[in-house]
């Protein structure tokens, strides 16, 4: 499970036991920083790197699962594990619902905590490349010329280049040679990954479902 280039946060205001996921995450080559306070974590910058969050439902001056909504609420998004000593049902069920990962009860086993930070730091990681694509794509669309969005729009709309000239009140052939450029701008080999990429910038509404 070494991953050099991952960061675990752990809040938890019991010392050792802070102590002792600190020694067993470093035992694995991961990154642990330990908070003993939800004030101490919000001093902290937010990690560049893949990251997940181990925190405590109850800590001094405010819970975890307040916590989670301050989080959630500023959009950010790092993946939470639960863990407590005083666990219920009602409370793992608004964590989980809130989001979390995991809820575990004290004692847990370390590959209990471990396989939930695996998992954490699977998603993360995942999020952290789709939002790389994604500022890669809204550059390479901000490299067409204006005439090449609108023509993109609609082709991703389905409408045909002679419609489109029609519309724009230009020729055909004209079309065409926009749509090559575009095309090659957005790195796009078919009609169907220019429309996947026109989905993910959210260039054209969704259709409304019927049913």
């Amino acid at each position: 499970m070494s991953d050099a280039n991952a960061t675990v946060l752990v809040i938890d205001d019991d010392p050792a036991l802070r102590a002792s996921i600190g020694r067993l995450l470093r035992s694995l080559d991961l990154d642990a920083r330990l908070f003993a306070s939800v004030s101490e974590f919000l001093e902290m910058d937010p990690p560049k790197c893949p990251a997940c969050l181990v925190l405590d439902v109850r800590l001094p001056g405010g819970s975890g699962l307040d916590l989670q909504r301050q989080l959630a609420n500023a959009n950010q998004e790092i993946p939470i594990i639960f863990i407590t000593g005083h666990g219920d049902i009602p409370m793992s069920v608004q964590a989980m619902k809130g989001g979390a990962i995991e809820f575990l009860t004290k004692p847990f086993r370390d590959q209990e905590l471990l396989d939930a930070i695996q998992l954490g730091l699977s998603r993360d990681r995942a999020r952290l490349k789709n939002e790389e694509t994604l500022v890669a794509l809204r550059q390479r669309f901000a490299s067409l010329s204006p005439r090449e969005r609108e023509i993109m729009i609609e082709v991703v709309r389905g409408r045909l280049n002679k419609q489109i000239a029609g519309d724009m009140g230009i020729a055909e052939a004209t079309v065409k040679v926009h749509r090559s450029r575009l095309m090659q701008k957005m790195e796009a080999h078919s009609l169907l990954g220019l429309g996947q990429m026109a989905e993910k910038l959210q260039l054209v509404p969704r259709e409304p479902q019927h049913g």
